[in-house]
């Protein structure tokens, strides 16, 4: 006989763990189904960075073909204006003496031999009374030597008399060159020296420093009353401004492109136009504070838009022809981290983030180093739109 369950409880446990069995074998073609949802995401464009755009929608995209290219770098960065030391001169003192009077302000234009200051010196005198007695002495000796001469001729003196007379004539007027010359180095006015040489008073012996150049008066560098030391004492500086140097900043990633005679463009200001100009000199030693190395620009400055001290930023073109994988400005975009990307029209009609190296800009274009090949197609107009779907 076979037995029966046992009755109670215990006899009920069978029943429940059949049915927990049958819910268990339901449920798995459910677990299979929900499986397949989950995964599906993960292929989609969203998830790998691509966007996919209805026609209407590709309307506002507009893309660029890259390709390698021929160009001249540009590169920009900063400088100081300096006087251009050619056609600038110090004016020294050329006597002794106290200042008496100042003749000219900063800004003053002047021309050559224009007076700057009066100064009361004795060394001036000096001069000019040295050159009085020089020049009598030698129309003496002159004189007499023409007399001892026709003497001579008609018997009346000795040869060797004549030939002294001569002698002393030649080294009077010797002495007589000579303090002219000085009278000339210390800028006596040629109205002065001719009056001397013609016999005709002049006024009060008043030192005058004048202007060796012509030009625009940047520095002042006595006042009055100041004791001056003969060709030691700056005084002024006079400077040709239509013509300046800028001091560019360059460094050493930069330098290689650099060479003499490349052009150049200064730009005082961000609204201002640039003033051109062109390299004239490299240094040859780097700044041990900066670690760049000053490229000289000689520019035009017209209208002394340039001042002595101001800081500008220059833009050196080379004339060094490089090659490279240009694409527009506007096809480069930023990510969160500042990082430079493009996007990149993928063989399926989809736009990818392609994030780029950028090595040089040349006017309105970069160069990629890397990151790009040619033949891409990437979005130059429509990149911020793009963008926008992206992160929808």
């Amino acid at each position: 006989m076979r037995a029966k369950p046992p009755a109670g409880p215990a006899g009920r446990v069978a029943p429940v763990l059949l049915a927990g069995i049958m819910v268990m074998i339901a449920l798995m073609p459910c677990a299979g189904c929900s499986s397949k949802r989950d995964t599906a995401p993960q292929t989609s464009p969203a998830m790998t960075g691509s966007v996919i755009l209805t026609p209407a929608q590709r309307q506002n995209v507009r893309l660029y073909t890259v390709a390698s290219s021929q160009y001249h770098r540009t590169i920009e960065t900063t400088g100081i204006v300096d006087f251009d030391n050619d056609q600038a001169t110090s004016v020294l003192a050329p006597f002794s003496g106290p200042v008496s009077r100042l003749l000219v302000s900063l800004g003053d234009q002047v021309k050559k031999g224009s007076a700057l200051a009066e100064v009361d010196s004795p060394d001036f005198a000096t001069a000019i009374g040295a050159y009085r007695k020089t020049l009598a002495t030698a129309r003496t000796n002159r004189r007499l030597a023409d007399l001892d001469r026709d003497l001579m001729e008609h018997h009346g003196i000795a040869q060797r008399e004549a030939d002294q007379a001569e002698t002393d004539a030649v080294n009077a007027e010797a002495d007589r060159d000579a303090a002219l010359q000085a009278l000339v180095s210390l800028n006596v006015n040629p109205q002065t020296i001719k009056d001397i040489q013609e016999g005709r008073p002049i006024p009060s012996a008043t030192a005058i420093i004048r202007s060796p150049v012509a030009g625009t008066v940047v520095e002042k560098l006595i006042t009055p009353g100041e004791l001056l030391q003969a060709g030691s004492t700056p005084c002024f500086t006079v400077a040709n401004l239509s013509r300046v140097w800028v001091m560019a900043q360059v460094f050493g990633s930069d330098l290689a492109s650099v060479g003499l005679g490349d052009s150049a463009e200064v730009l005082p200001g961000a609204d201002s136009n640039g003033l051109p100009g062109r390299v004239d000199n490299i240094s040859a030693l780097v700044d041990p504070d900066t670690r760049s190395v000053a490229v000289r620009v000689v520019a035009d400055n017209p209208g002394n838009v340039l001042k002595k001290q101001m800081y500008v930023r220059v833009r050196l073109r080379s004339r060094q022809e490089s090659a490279g994988l240009l694409v527009p400005v506007s096809g480069i975009l930023r990510d969160d981290e500042n990082l430079p990307f493009v996007y990149l029209a993928e063989a399926d009609g989809s736009f990818a983030r392609r994030h780029v190296t950028l090595r040089y800009r040349a006017g309105d274009q970069y160069d990629v180093s890397e990151g790009l090949k040619p033949g891409d197609h990437i979005v130059i107009d429509g990149g911020i739109f793009v963008q926008f779907m992206q992160n929808q």
